[in-house]
């Protein structure tokens, strides 16, 4: 039988692809930066890994529960958050610069996704554009290493700034969605009942090949008695060896007992 809802499939999702390169980013940025026995290396590693992990969970679970995909969705909005504090706490706390969005090294790391485009000159030609989900994470990564394995701790905290941008408005952009379609088809429970009445509705439908079930029918036109020629009614039998079953009796009865067989 097939799923009432698709789930999984996060894996292609470009929040799922951004949130798996901050949370490999911030490991390898605590390794070199940041004293391991800091309970700061702690809070943010499992920040970034919550924003990739609940993601997946959340994708998973929209099999049988918008309410929980809806809800762990937003648990990686929060975590990214959480972490885009962190790494704006290590700059402010070192007195390192910090970029503004629309400064050149910000919008270098923006424009990595159309850098990949064989022809930059037709931005909305989707067959000019190298599809970033079949790139394995490494390679994904690679397209960052300028940055990301940078010596200097303030760029490499810049540019994860940039990303956890990024992987929020692709978060914000999927709760909005989600809502939207909560609020038009209503939830998992609300289609499966849905579900479940168009197939009672189905079943209870009478087959065409039977005679008895066309009987039923408010337009189908009643005989004529054999006997007396009036209208005939479908009535059932309530005694007797055919106890339940259906004929066609005379409208004029007990004056006339004229019967039919269906």
């Amino acid at each position: 039988m097939k799923k009432l809802r698709p789930s999984g499939g996060y894996r292609d999702t470009a929040s799922f692809q951004t949130a798996t390169l901050i949370y490999d980013a911030t490991v390898w940025f605590c390794e070199k930066f940041l004293d391991p026995r800091s309970r700061t290396v702690d809070q943010m590693v499992q920040a970034a890994r919550s924003g990739r992990q609940n993601i997946a969970e959340g994708s998973r679970a929209s099999a049988t529960s918008s309410q929980t995909e809806l809800r762990l969705i937003n648990v990686a909005r929060a975590s990214l958050e959480e972490l885009l504090l962190d790494y704006e706490d290590f700059l402010r706390h070192r007195r390192l610069p910090a970029w503004t969005p629309d400064c050149p090294e910000a919008s270098a790391v923006r424009r990595v996704p159309q850098s990949l485009r064989k022809d930059p000159s037709t931005p909305s030609d989707p067959s000019d554009q190298v599809d970033l989900s079949a790139l394995s994470d490494q390679q994904r990564a690679a397209l960052y290493s300028r940055w990301l394995e940078h010596a200097d701790p303030a760029i490499r905290a810049n540019a994860l700034i940039c990303l956890i941008h990024q992987a929020n408005f692709l978060l914000d952009r999927q709760i909005a969605a989600l809502e939207k379609a909560f609020v038009e088809d209503g939830g998992y429970s609300e289609q499966l009942a849905t579900a479940r009445l168009a197939y009672r509705k189905k079943k209870d439908q009478p087959d065409p090949s039977d005679r008895s079930a066309q009987a039923d029918q408010p337009d189908q036109k009643p005989p004529k008695c054999p006997q007396c020629g009036a209208l005939m009614a479908l009535r059932t039998a309530k005694s007797g060896k055919n106890a339940g079953s259906q004929f066609w009796g005379c409208t004029k009865y007990p004056d006339c007992k004229g019967t039919t067989k269906i």
